[in-house]
């Protein structure tokens, strides 16, 4: 095995230097790596905490990139870590291999191969792990010491360089500071990342990483399960505010008669029940950001007291007469189209413009076909852990139907989906290895996706029976809430559980739409 060329050890001190993008850098480092050392798959990781994250590869199937390795989880991970120098497993060894039914030049379980890890360090602090797999035994056995060195000190001048740069341009838009305070409601929601690398995803990091820095009230606008919450936090950690709390509110999940009282608080005696003096979420959120989800929830009595808060900077506690002041940078989100509610008199005009001063559209999941791979690799690893299994992976087939569905409950149904399909392809397999495969999903595509498409009259007739879409959502929402009534006889607490609905959202929803419950007769407006 000959030592790495100094042509290559001068062209990487190159680059290190050049104005490479980040991902450049990785792919250059890799290229240098596979021609010093002939393998079948190199990976690039990166220590965050407790888990490895993939930053780079080549020799692995895309989804890869989604994971997020968790170190204990992983032994040879975690013995390639807790070393100082590489790490070359024995080509019989009966440690798991994280990397088992995702190497692209074999498909199915790893026979007998030769692995190898080298960990990263930069001021003998681990940084990252660079991994090397071949399918041929004991090819690793003779690299010269000094090679492997050499590779492992530039990989980890490569990552360090990368990590380096991004701390400084953190720094230079204020956003290497961390959150210092989260509501109860904040801290709870689950996901940190936005995953994707689709150009529609991309041009949306952009637009949030622009606007973060602002403090400007920001309008998320998206269908239910697009990652709106997951928005709204990264606006937050990118903003200057980051130290600041952020204060969840779902707004649709509030009691009329107490959304004022939850938004700005109330004195000992204000109302029946008011028992104690209550901080508001405005109150709890100055000095950094409140999350004002499903804003479109709002009845019109609060929305002009919220108008207040924005314009002004002002709240009035319930049952107080003075005025406070409350520094709040206001994030709503909405999957109703605002426009049309105010056209319609159900929000304030003057409220929309003032929240939509700079409007951010969440793309729902058909959009983002190229991130649907990376976003189930990621879904698939935390499925994973918590089901305990030693691995996880999609059969081919199975990715196929993934990219073909066309996700009307958007990123969080990809998360059910792969969440019961795990549990389907558990109970249906004793092997180490879990596939998930198309009849573990149960998706049921489109006649188009299945190669079965509509005639030019079918579609016309779908078009003349479509009509108004909000009406025709109107009317389904509509129906479904009396049929679901009748069943449960007029029960609204029975009716909100079968349509896993919160009971308060539901009752706004029917009054909207007229529904209504008279002497256990539900009664239809129409």
């Amino acid at each position: 095995m000959s030592e790495i060329s100094s042509a290559a050890l001068v062209q990487l001190a190159l680059d290190l230097t050049n104005s490479l993008t980040t991902n450049d850098r990785y792919e250059r480092l890799l290229n240098t790596v596979r021609h010093a050392v002939i393998c079948d798959a190199v990976v690039l990781l990166h220590v965050q905490g407790e888990y490895l994250k993939p930053l780079a590869q080549q020799g692995l199937t895309k989804e890869t990139l989604g994971r997020r390795f968790e170190t204990v989880a992983h032994p040879r991970f975690e013995k390639i870590c807790a070393s100082q120098t590489p790490v070359r497993f024995a080509a019989d060894s009966e440690l798991a291999d994280p990397y088992d039914g995702l190497l692209l030049s074999h498909d199915g379980d790893l026979p007998v191969h030769a692995c190898m890890g080298l960990p990263l360090l930069a001021n003998d602090k681990l940084i990252g792990v660079l991994t090397l797999d071949s399918m041929v035994p004991n090819v690793f056995d003779e690299i010269p010491k000094r090679t492997l060195d050499i590779i492992a000190a530039m990989s980890a001048a490569t990552l360090n360089t990368a990590i380096l740069l991004q701390k400084l341009e953190q720094y230079s838009k204020h956003n290497q500071q961390v959150v210092a305070e989260l509501t109860h409601e904040a801290l709870v929601k689950d996901g940190g990342e936005l995953i994707g690398n689709s150009e529609i995803m991309l041009k949306l990091k952009r637009e949030i990483e622009m606007v973060a820095g602002s403090n400007f009230s920001i309008l998320i606008e998206g269908e239910t399960g697009v990652g709106k919450e997951l928005v709204a936090r990264t606006l937050h950690r990118q903003s200057s505010r980051s130290e600041g709390p952020l204060v969840y509110v779902n707004c649709a999940a509030l009691p009329e008669s107490l959304i004022e009282s939850e938004l700005f608080g109330h004195v000992k005696g204000a109302f029946t029940g008011a028992d104690r003096n209550r901080i508001g979420k405005f109150s709890l959120a100055s000095g950094g950001t409140i999350f004002l989800d499903e804003i479109g929830e709002l009845p019109l009595a609060v929305q002009s007291k919220l108008l207040r808060a924005l314009q002004n900077q002002e709240i009035q506690v319930v049952g107080k007469d003075d005025v406070e002041y409350v520094d709040v940078r206001i994030l709503a989100a909405t999957n109703r189209q605002l426009k049309v509610e105010v056209e319609q008199g159900r929000f304030r005009a003057d409220l929309y413009h003032r929240l939509s001063v700079y409007p951010v559209i969440v793309p729902p999941l058909r959009q983002r076909e190229e991130d649907i791979s990376l976003l189930s690799g990621y879904f698939i690893e935390l499925t994973r852990r918590k089901l305990g299994m030693s691995q996880l992976t999609l059969e081919p087939s199975a990715i196929k139907m993934l990219n073909q569905y066309d996700w009307p409950g958007n990123v969080r149904e990809l998360e059910h989906v792969i969440s019961r399909a795990a549990l389907r392809a558990r109970s249906d397999s004793a092997a180490a290895i879990v596939r998930i495969g198309i009849t573990h999903l149960a998706l049921v595509l489109p006649n188009t996706a299945l190669g079965e498409a509509s005639s030019p009259v079918e579609e016309k007739q779908i078009a003349q029976d479509t009509g108004n879409l909000k009406q025709q959502t109107d009317d389904f929402q509509r129906q479904l809430i009396l049929q679901t009534l009748t069943q449960q006889q007029g029960n609204w607490s029975a009716t909100a559980n079968q349509l896993q609905m919160d009971r308060a959202n539901l009752n706004r929803l029917a009054k909207r739409l007229g529904v209504r419950v008279s002497k256990s007769i539900v009664v239809n407006p129409l």
